[in-house]
C-alpha cells in the first residue's frame, strides 16, 4: 500500500480539506495526516465517513502521497492543482483576458 492522506470539500464553502491527525479538516494540504497503512487509511475513512454524515464534509476519499526530503506532496497532477488551491492557467500568459481594452490597431 502506498502512503495516502484523506480529501474532501467542506459543505459550507466547498474548500478542499484535508483530514488531520487530530481528526480536523484544515484547508493546508501541510497539514493533512499521513496514513501509512491499511488500518490508518480504513480508520480515517470511517472518520470521513462520519463527517459526512455529520454533513461537515462531501466526496471524501484517499489520495496517494509522496514523502521525501522536501516534506511531503500530492503525486497526481489534480490532487497537486487540489493542494495548490490555484488556477491552472496563466491569467495573462496569452489568454484572450490580456487582450480586453486593446483597440483593433493596438492603441
Amino acid at each position: 500500500m502506498s502512503t495516502q492522506m484523506v480529501t474532501a470539500n467542506r459543505l459550507t464553502d466547498g474548500m478542499v480539506v484535508y483530514l488531520t491527525k487530530q481528526g480536523d479538516w484544515a484547508t493546508q494540504f501541510s497539514a493533512g495526516a499521513v496514513l501509512a497503512g491499511e488500518a490508518e487509511a480504513e480508520a480515517a475513512m470511517a472518520d470521513a465517513a462520519a463527517a459526512a454524515k455529520q454533513q461537515l464534509i462531501v466526496g471524501q476519499y484517499l489520495i496517494d502521497v509522496l514523502v521525501d526530503g522536501d516534506g511531503v506532496k500530492p503525486t497526481s497532477t489534480r490532487e497537486r492543482i487540489r493542494a495548490d488551491r490555484g488556477p491552472t492557467i496563466e491569467v495573462d500568459a496569452g489568454s484572450w483576458t490580456g487582450r480586453i481594452g486593446a483597440s483593433p490597431n493596438g492603441e
